[in-house]
């Protein structure tokens, strides 16, 4: 628990700034005015943040182009599109220039002149000219098409590689593949083997400028991930990196194996780096993080001792705490921060939303550094304080819940939040 509640103690103020006029050739929508925040941010010392944007919808993942704009992709509709276009003409003060794209969905990205945004079955991309921000929406081409959409994990994240390969979370609609019907039952045991995973829980791969590619024409690159939203692709070491959701109700249905921290603890959340056909070992194993092994779970006849085939599959680089659901991963490349955060990772943690009965937890964005693509030390809170209400009254809401994370032309860190449209810049405060 010492590593949730660590905090660094420098609070720093919003600044609120005014929208400028609109840019851009497509859907106009109103352009609410970005106040500050109410609650103040804590950032490792000298570090600073403002707010540059907020009620645009549940906004989930962003991406900035090179001349500046960020591009947010919205989880629901607002005002019947799913895209916003934010434009600033000197860093500090944005307006909604527009918004596109009909669809609901999470994940977004920009490489090689092209904007690529997913639904939740979904991937589209459009033509950018990234030194001025400019889409063109009559360009939209869907490249992959018919995705498995469950319901329950059915975000569709997506990070591009540097020879024209497009990775796609496609997650399991289960906690721990139980049979249909019985999801998350006391007392049912698992299916073995798990129909799901020839179809969900894992990464596919797929050409990034081929149209309506579907199953049959993607490459099942990577499996037993449960729901993986937070991914990257390090260029430093040309690998990609996940984070994995870690399964629920550990405690609530085994609780002769797991008191009430246990199963609050338990499993961890996972960062893993990920080969062609890795298999990460879910839904029969899990990562226990007072043990600090990978065990087989529950519902395969884990004792919380059991390893079985557990011991062959590809084991995490970190574990984190458990139900700190991350959403976001970021390998920072640029030269604004101190050279400790270069290749380094920073991870946006959504926050829990079933650690009861301990209090709830993780609202936060953390820090790895690396080396040579391998964690070179432990991680580290960074920004903290989004909950913005004291988690450790029975009931409380966080006000606002990390999301999506970019970096900008200039290296700054942006931040979305998926509760209230939010949008933080974090910059080094020589800056």
């Amino acid at each position: 628990m010492s590593a949730i509640t660590r905090t660094i103690a420098l609070f720093t103020c919003f600044t609120a700034a005014a929208l400028a006029a609109t840019a851009g050739d497509t859907t106009h929508v109103a352009s609410p005015a970005p106040t500050a925040v109410d609650v103040p941010l804590v950032l490792t010392p000298g570090f600073k943040s403002s707010t540059i944007a907020n009620n645009l919808g549940q906004a989930r993942h962003l991406v900035v182009a090179a001349n500046g704009d960020i591009f947010v992709k919205l989880n629901k509709l607002n005002n019947g599109k799913g895209i916003v276009h934010l434009h600033s003409t000197d860093g500090k003060t944005y307006t909604v220039a527009s918004s596109f794209g009909n669809y609901e969905g999470t994940g977004m990205t920009i490489k090689k002149g092209y904007l690529y945004a997913s639904s939740n079955s979904e991937v589209f991309r459009y033509k950018i000219d990234e030194k001025t921000g400019v889409v063109d929406v009559a360009s939209e081409q869907k490249i992959i098409t018919g995705l498995l959409n469950g319901g329950e994990h059915n975000s569709k994240s997506v990070i591009l590689d540097n020879a024209g390969n497009i990775y796609v979370n496609i997650g399991a609609p289960s906690n721990d593949c139980q049979p249909e019907g019985h999801d998350r039952e006391k007392g049912v045991p698992s299916l073995d083997p798990c129909p799901l995973l020839p179809k969900a829980g894992g990464i596919w791969q797929f050409k990034a400028d081929k149209s309506n590619q579907s199953y049959p024409e993607g490459v099942h690159y990577a499996t037993g991930l449960r729901n993986v939203v937070g991914l990257d692709w390090n260029s430093e070491v040309n690998d990609l990196y996940v984070m994995q959701h870690g399964r629920d109700q550990l405690f609530q249905n085994y609780p002769e194996l797991f008191d009430t921290i246990a199963g609050a603890e338990n499993p961890a959340e996972e960062l893993y780096r990920v080969k062609k056909d890795a298999d990460c070992g879910w839904p029969y194993c899990y990562y226990d993080n007072d043990k600090k092994e990978k065990l087989l779970n529950p519902e395969y006849g884990g004792d919380r001792n059991k390893v079985g085939p557990c011991e062959s599959k590809v084991h995490s680089l970190v574990q984190f705490p458990g139900h700190l659901a991350p959403n976001g991963l970021l390998f920072y490349t640029g030269n604004q921060f101190p050279a400790k955060y270069r290749n380094g990772a920073f991870i946006a943690f959504h926050g829990s939303w079933n650690r009861a009965p301990e209090p709830q937890a993780g609202y936060f964005v953390v820090f790895v550094p690396f080396k040579n693509g391998v964690p070179s030390g432990k991680w580290e809170v960074f920004a903290n304080g989004f909950a913005g209400v004291d988690l450790s009254v029975k009931g409380a809401r966080a006000k606002y819940r990390p999301c999506g994370l970019a970096q900008g032309p200039d290296g700054s860190l942006y931040v979305s939040d998926d509760s209230k449209g939010t949008i933080w810049k974090i910059q080094y405060a020589t800056n």
